[in-house]
């Protein structure tokens, strides 16, 4: 899996960002490989190589998504010191399309009607047996842990939780990761007004 932060979402759907680079000790991705980026989508692998901070360009701080070189090595060093013989990977990537990404899931506010359309759906889903909320609040409590643990947490088989995990990811309300799921803004906004609806 490829992470970043929401700034650089943009950039990496319209095709302005098609470079990052990490401070791993091992590489995490490969070239031609597939990798999910939750919300945006799939993002391809072109090239992966080892370089140093002297070795990065203007052009490549740009394909970064930074306005210089200074910018993006003072990124790089939030996650402690950088020398001039630190190793980086330098990973060239495309937006690879939207994967299984639901578009509502970034929406992050919510009226009173989308509540009660949300509040309706689930109901529906929970027209054998209520397991809907129930699913919300323990992705709330254990975001990215396995699908396994969270469904032996609701007594339940893990393959008939993930089909219903999979249901509510449909209604923009969670987002799967390698391991596990959050929250999608959209399933926070959601719980977030439920559980005020229901305050005395």
């Amino acid at each position: 899996m490829l992470l970043f932060k929401r700034a650089y979402w943009d950039g990496l759907t319209s095709g302005a960002i098609t470079l990052t680079f990490r401070r791993w000790q091992r590489a995490h991705v490969k070239v031609g490989g597939r990798y999910r980026c939750h919300p945006i989508g799939v993002l391809e692998v072109d090239a992966v190589t080892v370089v140093t901070a002297p070795k990065i360009t203007p052009q490549d701080a740009k394909r970064a998504g930074f306005l210089s070189v200074d910018a993006l090595l003072g990124y790089l060093t939030e996650l402690g010191p950088l020398d001039d013989d630190s190793p980086l990977y330098r990973i060239e990537l495309h937006h690879g399309g939207d994967g299984d990404r639901v578009p509502l899931a970034l929406v992050d506010r919510l009226d009173a009607a989308d509540v009660e359309s949300i509040g309706a759906a689930l109901s529906r889903l929970d027209k054998q047996a209520p397991w809907s909320c129930r699913t919300l609040a323990l992705i709330d409590a254990f975001p990215r842990v396995a699908a396994s643990e969270l469904a032996a947490r609701a007594g339940r088989k893990t393959a008939s939780f993930k089909a219903d995990v999979c249901k509510l990811k449909k209604l923009g309300l969670t987002q799967s990761f390698e391991v596990g799921y959050e929250l999608a803004p959209r399933g926070r906004a959601y719980v977030d007004a439920a559980s005020l609806a229901r305050r005395p």
